[in-house]
């Protein structure tokens, strides 16, 4: 039987490109799939982004790990004074250790009605990230999110909470993917 004509397995590529295979400047007419996740690769790089990506990456090698730790840590410090502090009394829960050696780059907070209120925050431009049952979490790169956005973020939040807008229907519908 051809290759072509046998069933795929579910964990076969669908779909294969000259990039993903083993030798893809051989030019062999038949496909042998590179190890790995390389046999994923199904087209040519997009060379505008990937100039993009090297400014990019060449300014991140400018910042020191200690550096980035030490704002990761402000900004977290910062996200949970200003939670405390513009919305008491709204139901949130800081799940995310108040002693910095004890967290990465995120904060979290427990709310019963936490999907809602994600779905509220990302209508207005906030993005964080939703986790059964409850959990609301904020992702803080240091390289890229500033303290300002701290601000914005927090000032959304107690906007969303304040005014309700959370309890709209289209915030409880659930999605595959907060």
């Amino acid at each position: 039987m051809h290759a072509a004509d046998r069933p795929k397995r579910a964990s076969e590529m669908q779909m294969v490109g000259w990039l993903g295979h083993a030798e893809p400047f051989a030019f062999d007419p038949v496909y042998r799939p590179a190890q790995g996740i390389a046999r994923g690769v199904v087209g040519t790089p997009p060379v505008l982004s990937l100039a993009a990506l090297e400014v990019g990456v060449d300014l991140m090698l400018q910042a020191s790990m200690q550096e980035l730790r030490a704002k990761s840590l402000r900004l977290a410090d910062l996200f949970l004074q200003l939670v405390a502090q513009e919305c008491s009394g709204q139901g949130f829960a800081p799940l995310t250790p108040v002693e910095a050696s004890r967290r990465g780059s995120q904060v979290s907070f427990a709310h019963p009605d936490g999907y809602a209120i994600m779905q509220a925050l990302i209508e207005r431009g906030v993005i964080g990230d939703f986790r059964a049952p409850n959990v609301l979490r904020f992702g803080l790169a240091p390289l890229y999110v500033r303290y300002a956005d701290m601000w914005d973020t927090v000032a959304v939040l107690r906007e969303v909470m304040r005014n309700g807008t959370w309890r709209d229907a289209g915030s409880h519908t659930r999605k595959s993917v907060t």
